[in-house]
């Protein structure tokens, strides 16, 4: 069955989630986040079939998340390496994390902390203003139609009243 794709709807999320497709390719990230860079690295950490790490990473290279480097000619190996595209993704790994550490964790706490270098505290990621610096919450937050939102769609009667348009 053919799934729906969601690269041209107008919406930041649905064109996220239509290039990640599936719940291996945000591990494929978090993995690199981590430091792996080799094939067997990550197909060791996940424990993913083969083929579908494979099919991961070539989408991921080609959709400029990741960028193959040779590490060694015969035979051809390479690490993948984050690209400015994929390292900018971390913020996204960071609010699911924060999410899953709140609802989803259990008595022992969170599996895994995030150290903070520069002031050398245990932390976890928070969604903030980045004119203000106070926290982005439902409440306190409202969306409008960007200039990417499509004019044909702007005027319908429901993105008028979902928008405030």
């Amino acid at each position: 069955m053919r799934r729906t794709s969601f690269a041209h709807w107008p919406c930041s999320i649905a064109r996220t989630m239509d290039l990640l497709g599936d719940w291996w390719t945000p591990l494929v990230l978090r993995e690199a986040f981590y430091g792996v860079r080799r094939f067997d690295g990550f197909q060791q950490s996940l424990g993913v079939a083969r083929n579908t790490l494979a099919d991961r990473l070539r989408r991921l290279v080609d959709e400029g998340l990741l960028e193959k480097r040779p590490y060694q000619t015969e035979p051809v190996r390479h690490d993948y390496v984050l690209t400015e595209k994929g390292r900018d993704f971390y913020g996204v790994l960071m609010a699911m994390n924060a999410w899953g550490d709140r609802w989803l964790a259990d008595e022992q706490g969170p599996p895994v902390v995030f150290r903070h270098e520069p002031c050398g505290h245990t932390s976890r990621p928070e969604v903030v203003c980045a004119d203000c610096g106070d926290p982005m919450t439902p409440a306190n937050t409202s969306a409008r139609l960007g200039p990417g939102y499509p004019a044909r769609l702007a005027g319908r009667p429901d993105v008028r009243e979902r928008f405030g348009a």
